[in-house]
């Protein structure tokens, strides 16, 4: 089931893409809200995807806006140096446990939405990655378990902001400027896709050229990895969304570097789940 929270004509609602066309409810509260379905947990989620199918409006996607299919994440875990070619291009050397530093939800934008560009910086850079939203919590999870707590999967766009990220070892600041995390558009439950999202083909592409291109199956930690590793350090929670960690090709290890700027598009495609688009704009 693929489900995104949407706006038309005002209104917030949740919409369902049926294979045959996209169909939307508006107007009831818990409906909407992706952030409580999944914290509900059990059928929740793909009970309401079930009744927008049933009893949704006919509606095309241009007349949508869509806003991050989750806001009120309790945590929003991103990888770095997931991609053995990423760590390389970088001078890292491949972790031996995952890279983890935090996102929040205050830096969310959705599908369509700009990308800002500060004034204080010229290094916005991409990089595209993919989601893993957890939908049943735990602690001390085993890795043969760790995927049955996984509910659904997404797109993400990290965008860094590289000379504030790298001013201290800690990643922090650059990670988390105001509408530099774009997610979305769609929430594509675990069932549509392969186990732990493995095998599928990443991109992004820059004012229409490719500048990564890589599988899900090249992660060093994958969603199972990670689900497991980090459940021995903390409960996770229904609700918290695992950004993956991005491949190689990103502006700031190109020679000359490529960074982002203002009348920029860019899209961040991952096979199966998605296609994300945003236009840069200028602060």
């Amino acid at each position: 089931m693929r489900l995104a929270k949407v706006t038309k004509n005002g209104a917030v609602g949740v919409a369902v893409d049926t294979g045959a066309g996209v169909k939307a409810l508006f107007g009831d509260a818990a409906l909407y809200d992706l952030d409580v379905l999944i914290a509900s947990g059990g059928s929740a989620l793909t009970d309401a995807g079930a009744k927008v199918s049933a009893e949704g409006e006919d509606v095309q996607i241009e007349d949508l806006t869509f806003l991050p299919p989750l806001v009120k994440a309790p945590k929003i875990l991103c990888l770095g140096l997931n991609y053995k070619d990423h760590a390389a291009e970088g001078g890292f050397t491949v972790p031996e446990f995952p890279t983890v530093f935090g996102r929040f939800n205050s830096s969310l934008i959705g599908h369509g939405a700009p990308i800002i560009k500060p004034n204080c910086s010229d290094q916005l850079d991409y990089e595209a990655e993919m989601v893993a939203v957890v939908g049943k919590g735990g602690k001390d999870i085993s890795k043969d378990d760790a995927l049955s707590h996984i509910v659904a999967y997404s797109v993400f766009n990290d965008g860094s902001i590289r000379d504030y990220q790298l001013k201290t070892p800690q990643w922090t600041v650059g990670k988390n400027f105001d509408d530099t995390g774009a997610f979305g558009p769609w929430l594509v439950t675990a069932d549509e896709l392969p186990a732990g999202g493995a095998g599928l083909k990443i991109e992004t592409r820059l004012n229409g050229q490719v500048v990564q291109s890589a599988n899900t199956s090249d992660m060093v930690f994958d969603v199972a990895d990670t689900v497991a590793l980090l459940s021995t350090c903390f409960t996770l929670e229904a609700g918290d969304v695992l950004v993956m960690g991005t491949p190689s090709g990103i502006g700031l290890a190109r020679k000359p570097p490529l960074f982002m700027k203002d009348g920029d598009v860019c899209e961040v495609e991952i096979e199966k789940i998605g296609l994300l688009v945003n236009p840069i704009k200028a602060a």
